[in-house]
């Protein structure tokens, strides 16, 4: 039987070969990444930067080289604000003061946050939300669940859904520590970092702590599309997981 993979046992790499990697990395993952935000599609287009974050840290690099990718992202983001759409730009800008729009760029994260408020501890039971049922919250079956599910049952509900997604990350962690080889590490971790990235981002969107960038919340939001890559990358965690005891 084939011993289980440990992160401990990955080789340190020299420094050209870090650039390399490096280098590689961006390639792979900027091209694509573009190709999604001229659509224009920002929020999918955010997804691509947690697995490339997460194979750099995997790969080992070095602290000085990641400053230095910091540095180089941090000049080009100019660029990169001037090539969004002006709608875009005030969904990034509006969760800051969404009181100074209220009625435009402002508008659902101010009814989202008072969705999830006024789900008290309980909630008010399942299809009796008002802000969902009386059309307050737009596309609730979307971007929104989070609040209208929140409305419905309450900080108890809202809790015990994040402690879900947090038992399956954990059993996303465990299979990548005990992958076969590197190549089922690095494949597991990607998909721990996208559904983390996607938890984080659409939660912090409803609660206001995030920019509204149209990020679904995993195996909740309605959308083919994210549900069959939700399914696509748990199959592919499965495999890597059954070929532990391949021999």
């Amino acid at each position: 039987m084939r011993e289980p993979f440990h992160h401990a046992t990955i080789p340190a790499y020299g420094i050209d070969v870090e650039i390399n990697h490096v280098i590689k990395a961006g390639l792979i993952v900027g091209f694509p990444m573009i190709l999604v935000l001229v659509q224009p599609d920002l929020g999918t287009s955010l997804t691509y930067l947690p697995i490339a974050v997460m194979g750099l840290f995997l790969g080992g690099l070095r602290a000085k080289q990641g400053l230095a990718v910091l540095l180089l992202a941090g000049l080009t983001l100019p660029v990169g604000w001037h090539v969004l759409k002006p709608y875009q730009r005030d969904r990034l800008t509006s969760f800051m003061n969404p009181e100074a729009d209220k009625q435009g760029s402002g508008y659902q994260v101010i009814q989202s946050q008072i969705a999830v408020g006024s789900g008290g501890i309980w909630g008010k039971g399942t299809a009796k939300g008002s802000q969902t049922h009386l059309a307050y919250l737009p596309v609730p079956q979307t971007d929104f669940i989070f609040a209208a599910f929140s409305e419905e049952h309450g900080f108890v509900g809202a809790l015990g859904v994040l402690l879900l997604y947090f038992i399956v990350l954990m059993r996303l962690t465990q299979n990548a520590q005990t992958a076969p080889d590197r190549a089922g590490t690095f494949l597991v971790m990607g998909v721990v970092a996208v559904l983390t990235f996607h938890i984080l981002v659409n939660v912090g969107m409803v609660l206001g702590f995030m920019p509204v960038t149209g990020i679904p919340l995993p195996l909740m939001s309605y959308g083919g599309s994210s549900v069959l890559f939700m399914f696509l990358a748990l199959g592919m965690v499965m495999n890597v997981r059954m070929r532990r005891f391949v021999n």
